[in-house]
């Protein structure tokens, strides 16, 4: 199956969709874990952040731990994998659902952070845009005695705290607008990504020979629509994923495997074919046999 899809690859016109699973072995938990299984964490939702002082005051006593961990987190053997194609011409680009800035981090151009990033913050008020770590300067100050242990990481960044902790934290304010509301600039749940970065999305896919998905169980909608506008447009899906995934139906193949060992090792078999293979590139779906329904 790794063969069949270093043949793929090899003819050039990829874009990768990546998520959660592909920076799990930098750290960082996924949502689902490698059976696909809803964890115990809820997410925060934009209205409950929005609405909510206490809730606000909550996930930032959180995340102003959780923060620390993502920040040193570093990219992985896939994300220096993923980068290596790209390099060679073979991945035209990369749309993330991650917010760990990992696929930047490891050198790659053309990333569409399709969720937002975690090391910046914007005002709701003014629309001002700092560096996370500019904020987490300022909370430091505002709670100068704040360190609670932390146990583990939660997906998006926060962690699991007492309501005791969380009750003497402080939270600080837009110091451009004097009194907006700060959030982290991502995409919360129940939030909506921008029209514009949506369209350059689509715009990557419908320029595609070939959509890889790299570790995302497509459950959101939000990423898995860019396999349904594939699918619709006749361009190849091919998944890689521990357990499976919602657009399952819609690949040609599908590989279950971890993704820093599979990826450097898909790299390495391309690099040497990838010229002639971009010389004399198989149409989709026609001098392909892979692209006909291949799972593993």
């Amino acid at each position: 199956m790794v063969d069949a899809l270093a043949r793929l690859v090899a003819g050039g016109g990829v874009v990768v969709l990546s998520g959660a699973g592909l920076s799990t072995e930098s750290g960082i938990p996924d949502y689902r874990g490698a059976s696909g299984v809803a964890r115990r964490h809820t997410p925060m939702t934009y209205q409950v952040f929005t609405r909510d002082a206490q809730a606000r005051r909550r996930y930032w006593a959180r995340s102003h731990l959780g923060w620390r961990v993502i920040a040193r987190s570093a990219p992985n053997e896939g994300h220096r994998a993923v980068e290596r194609l790209q390099r060679g011409g073979l991945v035209d680009g990369i749309i993330t659902q991650n917010v760990d800035g990992l696929h930047t981090a490891a050198g790659s151009p053309q990333v569409v952070e399709l969720h937002g990033r975690l090391d910046e913050v914007v005002c709701l008020g003014c629309g001002n845009r700092t560096s996370r770590e500019e904020l987490d300067r300022r909370l430091r100050e505002a709670n100068p005695t704040f360190g609670a242990r932390v146990a583990a990481v939660n997906p998006d960044g926060d962690v699991d705290l007492a309501d005791d902790e969380v009750a003497r934290f402080r939270v600080v304010d837009c110091t451009f607008c004097r009194g907006g509301m700060l959030k982290p600039d991502v995409v919360f749940f129940g939030e909506t990504v921008p029209a514009q970065r949506v369209a350059r999305c689509f715009g990557l896919v419908a320029g595609a020979r070939l959509l890889l998905v790299l570790g995302s169980s497509l459950t959101v909608l939000s990423g898995r629509r860019f396999v349904l506008r594939a699918a619709k447009l006749g361009i190849p899906v091919v998944i890689v994923n521990q357990g499976p995934t919602r657009g399952d139906g819609y690949a040609a193949l599908t590989l279950d495997a971890p993704l820093g060992r599979l990826l450097p090792t898909l790299a390495d078999r391309v690099a040497g074919a990838a010229v002639g293979a971009r010389d004399h590139p198989p149409t989709p779906g026609q001098g392909d046999p892979e692209l006909h329904g291949g799972r593993g």
